[in-house]
């Protein structure tokens, strides 16, 4: 079990980062033969990604809510999102070639994502009592103290809002 840091504790980075939300929905679970493809294809990327941190994924997790299966992904920048996605050396465009070609136009499986970049100073997080996670897990994990005591303060204002959270500082 990863070590809990009591008290609370905020994501940091100067930069710009990518959130990369990636998935699938078994939609027919008796169709195994057919999605569990889709589902073997990502642990090979993701031991590619974690071999090779120069290609820009900074951290990524998987959560299970059948029927579906999402990873949540850190990137350094679109850039490096888009480079490792198109490029036909690396484990995800054969694996999307695949898909289309078996089961892209059948509704045995569906897959989908989402890109967000996040500029710089454009994002705040906060976790109290909790091992290292989320945005924490692919930047730095500081106190949230000071001027990261707040969320108001985390995302770069300095007033406090009309009504004070209890032990918010």
């Amino acid at each position: 079990m990863p070590a809990i840091f009591p008290g609370r504790f905020a994501a940091h980075t100067d930069e710009s980062f990518v959130v990369f939300l990636i998935g699938m929905s078994i939609n027919k679970p008796l169709a195994v033969r057919r999605w569990l493809p889709v589902f073997s294809a990502m642990p090979p990327m993701l031991r590619e990604l974690y071999t090779h941190p120069e290609k820009g994924m900074l951290s990524s997790r998987v959560y299970f809510s059948p029927p579906a299966v999402l990873l949540v992904q850190y990137w350094r920048s679109f850039e490096h999102l888009e480079a490792f996605a198109r490029n036909t050396d690396d484990p995800h465009f054969p694996a999307w070639k695949r898909f289309n070609q078996e089961v892209g136009k059948s509704d045995i499986v569906g897959v989908f994502h989402e890109t967000y970049v996040v500029h710089a100073g454009q994002y705040e997080a906060v976790y109290v009592n909790m091992p290292r996670f989320g945005l924490a897990n692919a930047v730095e994990h500081v106190p949230a103290t000071g001027k990261r005591s707040t969320a108001r303060r985390r995302l770069g204002g300095d007033n406090q809002p009309a009504i004070a959270l209890p032990d918010e500082g």
